[in-house]
């Protein structure tokens, strides 16, 4: 191996400097793409190995952003640079390694009560004010992960190639149902012309991070910083605060008391959010569902994109023909209530 690269967390403390011979735990359960370590115990730092599918840029962006939510007076957690001044060290296969603060508290997998989903709101609110005027271009630095076409034409070539594959019949069943789904938010919502606002591109609930007293302290995980309409940023966030199965069940129903105490937390903090962006935030909310099942059908015949956890399903297909079906679930959930959802928007806007 080069010795500038690091395959193995004590090999990158060691390039990184400044740390010697501090412990490692394996954060488990792990993230879809990037690998966690609690470095140190009691834990100091937050180790990542992250996936080469997010360019370099990406490290400079956080801590350009962590500086500004700091200086608003927000939590927010920042890289340690390396003895060299360098964000990242280099990992393999494109991979890097990147040190950070480790903040207190605890990560849940879901929202257990409207009251929670009211704090956790509110503290995305406070996020999104405080990137208004973020100085820098929040352009998205890789593909549009919520360029909902083209993930649904990933899942068409999917269907269309996986003849022979031993989840064929899975991938080309639900392929078809999220097909005819997309199809009917096409007639029902189509896309509206809405503003584009900072976001953090990925607000699953797992990814803010609560104090001892349970109050939500900061969002973590800010590899998919970036600008998006209301819709996409807190449709994702409502799939899933609002799921009450999680993501490795294959039936779903839709929170309707979260989800209107979620916008009631958000429209505390948010004053900037109009009433046409609070009104799509339903229609969005059922699209992320069927883009996300889109995405993981097609990897259950590619198996190359995201992660798989082997007490689940034995192999990474299943996993995620296992999670597609939950999506593609919620998605029928979402749909079904959308006028409720609708009606419960529009009483928070």
């Amino acid at each position: 191996m080069d010795p500038s690269r690091a395959a193995t967390p004590a090999q990158a403390l060691a390039i990184h400097g400044g740390f010697p011979d501090l412990p490692c735990r394996l954060v488990e359960p792990g993230g879809l793409i990037n690998t966690t370590w609690f470095v140190g115990e009691p834990p100091r730092f937050v180790l990542q190995q992250v996936n080469a599918i997010f360019p370099v840029g990406i490290h400079r962006r956080i801590q350009q952003v962590t500086g500004h939510l700091v200086s608003k007076g927000l939590v927010a957690p920042r890289i340690v640079p390396a003895l060299d001044g360098c964000l990242v060290t280099p990992g393999p296969d494109g991979t890097c390694w990147r040190l950070m603060d480790f903040i207190p508290g605890v990560t849940l997998d879901a929202v257990d009560s409207p009251a929670r989903a009211r704090d956790a709101a509110a503290l995305v609110g406070r996020f999104h004010c405080a990137l208004l005027d973020f100085p820098q271009d929040l352009t998205p630095l890789r593909p549009d992960p919520h360029d909902t076409l083209r993930h649904m034409a990933a899942l068409g070539s999917a269907m269309a190639e996986c003849g022979g594959h031993r989840l064929c019949a899975g991938v080309r069943s639900l392929g078809a149902e999220v097909l005819g789904g997309w199809e009917r938010w096409q007639q029902r919502c189509g896309v509206g012309q809405l503003p584009i606002r900072p976001a953090h591109g990925d607000l699953k609930i797992s990814n803010l991070r609560f104090d001892a007293e349970g109050r939500a302290l900061c969002l973590i995980d800010l590899d998919t910083l970036s600008s998006m309409p209301l819709a996409l940023e807190l449709g994702d966030a409502m799939r899933s605060w609002c799921n009450r199965s999680g993501e490795d069940g294959e039936t779903a129903e839709v929170d309707l008391a979260i989800f209107e105490a979620a916008l009631e937390g958000y429209r505390s903090t948010a004053a900037f959010a109009s009433p046409d962006e609070l009104a799509s935030i339903a229609p969005g909310t059922w699209r992320i569902c069927l883009e996300l099942a889109a995405r993981f059908g097609a990897d259950a015949y590619r198996e190359a994109y995201f992660g798989w956890d082997p007490s689940v399903a034995p192999g990474r297909g299943e996993h995620n023909l296992i999670r597609a079906r939950g999506q593609l679930a919620l998605a029928r959930a979402v749909e079904r209530r959308l006028p409720q959802l609708e009606a419960l928007a529009a009483r928070s806007g």
